[in-house]
């Protein structure tokens, strides 16, 4: 039974209402109303996996969500377990693994960030393997979502924004079978998830003026936020990460 799931959503809303924020979900029927199934999300602030778990609530889904373990170390740690969100150490993620594929074979919904962190290009980043694994594994469908607007809130690099009436816009893509091998499949997972986020990137209410200086919006779009390839150069990124295809962004 999920005792602090629903009051921690509850007081997310009013949160966001507080703050006037203009909240889009497009596609939210492409989560499954029952089922194992892996959510899987480009990262462009702190605040994501809030959004994700919104997306999922059209069907009636609480959202276990791979999360840094040192949040545990935070006071927040206990809602953390009480929401059975998942720790990883990037050093060590076997145990993460684990615990998420018993999630999915429990028939439960996982959520992963497979950046490993926010991309500050906000271009998506190399992948972690472990979503692609975790399908192919469980059989549970990857349900790509590309997030837009919360990076005018808090993210890497930037000063934190309170001011009101942000939009922000999520879409859920269809479920996805990959073929091929793991890194086949990531690049795969990557390009897809790629073209989510750049649609909404295109099409947000919240665009840069001409002449303004904009490091809240990607460089290929016209912002002052790293390219993807320098932002690559400074990532922190384990050596398993699977590198995105050469391509327009990374060369």
């Amino acid at each position: 039974m999920d005792l602090v799931y629903p009051p921690a959503i509850g007081a997310a809303r009013l949160l966001f209402a507080a703050f006037g924020l203009q909240l889009v979900v497009e596609g939210a029927e492409h989560v499954p109303r029952r089922g194992p199934a892996l959510l899987v999300s480009n990262h462009v602030s702190y605040l994501d996996f809030v959004f994700v778990g919104l997306a999922a609530r059209h069907s009636k889904r609480y959202v276990r969500f791979l999360t840094r373990y040192d949040v545990w170390h935070s006071p927040a740690g206990p809602f953390m377990t009480g929401m059975q969100h998942i720790p990883v150490d990037r050093a060590a993620p076997a145990a993460a693994y684990l615990a998420a594929r018993a999630a999915l074979n429990r028939g439960e919904v996982v959520g992963i960030f497979p950046e490993a962190g926010v991309s500050r290009s906000f271009a998506v980043r190399s992948l972690m393997p472990g979503a692609v694994a975790l399908s192919d594994e469980t059989g549970a469908p990857i349900v790509p979502m590309a997030l837009w607007g919360p990076q005018r809130i808090a993210t890497a690099g930037l000063p934190v924004s309170l001011r009101r009436g942000r939009p922000i816009s999520i879409e859920v893509g269809a479920p996805l079978r990959l073929a091929g091998d793991v890194v086949t499949a990531s690049r795969a997972l990557g390009a897809r998830l790629q073209q989510l986020v750049e649609g909404l990137q295109r099409r947000h209410p919240d665009q840069p003026s001409i002449g303004t200086w904009a490091p809240w919006h990607p460089a290929h779009l016209g912002g002052q936020a790293p390219t993807a390839a320098q932002a690559l150069a400074d990532a922190d990124l384990p050596r398993w990460a699977v590198q995105p295809s050469p391509g327009p962004f990374f060369r």
